[in-house]
């Protein structure tokens, strides 16, 4: 059986924390930014993890060298 790639739209979208929790970034930074409050835009650079559920599960498979 050949080796398993890792997926690399998800490795460029995810990383694992040292406690192996899925790291990402949040959504809705990229434009129309002129009617977001500074404080919105503010909270949207900071990054947030995705738990222990069934997806996190699914983004450690993709992202399995």
């Amino acid at each position: 059986m050949p080796k398993m790639k890792t997926h690399k739209g998800a490795k460029k979208r995810f990383s694992i924390t040292g406690s192996g929790k899925v790291k990402r970034m949040k959504a809705f930074k990229s434009h129309i930014l002129t009617k977001k409050t500074s404080k919105r835009k503010r909270r949207l650079r900071q990054s947030t993890t995705i738990g222990t559920n069934g997806e996190a599960k699914n983004i450690k498979r993709l992202l399995q060298a």
